[in-house]
């Protein structure tokens, strides 16, 4: 279907949806924006509710592959101008769909966590659950004063990676962290003055790590619950690392170390 108005109340949805943190959580819907996140969707969920194609990319087989995947009574089509009226990105992106925000399952804790607490950046949150996601974290847990991981700005910086591992927000983290400890796992959590350095630390095994606000870091109250804390060794001079490079350093230390586990064990 082609529309012509800005008026229009499925767009109106879609504007919505874009400018305001509330309205997403109230309505339980986001936007994805590029041929690249909206394909994941159809890859891993399925056909978003809406999807807008600007009418000038109808060509590009990309484009076009995504509008055959879709019943004609989801797609809306626009003009450059209005699709501008619409992103947060330039209109060559070509494509928005609105989609309903997944929830999963209250599941038990997995074998490998990732927990945030109170990192409130979007690009940080987003740049986090992508590394999360490439170094085979099961569930990454976010504290209730976290950026709301479905924003459009974390989506565009996860590219995807929202899809690849689940995520569960507003968690009680002393909360969890007591009965991922009861049920035999071990929480770690990175803290500028602790005397172990991440890679003197054993990381194998049923582990949750723990990455603290990035002013702050991990409050005194969840630093006090968590079964060790490792610092990140650092040149004379350098205190700390911004919350996403001190989650890829810490994550990656767990990848090799559980691969050289996994590669001892089968000799």
């Amino acid at each position: 279907m082609r529309v012509e108005s800005r008026h229009n109340e499925r767009l109106r949805e879609v504007a919505r949806l874009i400018a305001s943190s509330r309205e997403r959580r109230k309505s339980g819907r986001c936007v994805l924006e590029g041929v690249h996140l909206v394909d994941v969707y159809f890859t891993r969920i399925g056909a978003p509710d809406t999807l807008v194609v600007l009418d000038d990319a109808l060509a590009r087989p990309e484009i076009a592959g995504l509008v055959a995947r879709t019943p004609s009574s989801r797609t809306i089509v626009v003009s450059r101008g209005l699709f501008s009226e619409l992103a947060t990105l330039p209109a060559d992106v070509a494509v928005l769909a609105v989609v309903p925000t997944p929830k999963p399952p209250v599941a038990a804790p997995g074998h490998f966590c990732l927990l945030l607490e109170d990192v409130q950046d979007p690009g940080n949150v987003g740049t986090i659950i992508r590394t999360a996601a490439a170094a085979g974290v099961d569930q990454v847990l976010l504290s209730r004063h976290c950026a709301f991981a479905w924003a459009p700005k974390v989506l565009r910086s996860a590219q995807g990676a929202h899809f690849l591992t689940t995520l569960v927000e507003d968690v009680d983290l002393p909360a969890w962290i007591a009965d991922f400890r009861a049920s035999g796992g071990r929480t770690l959590a990175t803290s500028s003055d602790a005397r172990t350095s991440l890679y003197n630390a054993s990381l194998t095994g049923r582990l949750a790590l723990l990455i603290g606000n990035e002013g702050s870091g991990v409050s005194a109250d969840v630093l006090a619950r968590v079964d060790e804390r490792v610092a990140i060794p650092m040149a004379a001079g350098s205190q700390s690392l911004n919350a996403a490079a001190a989650a890829a350093v810490v994550l990656f230390e767990c990848v090799r170390q559980r691969r050289a586990a996994t590669t001892q064990a089968s000799k």
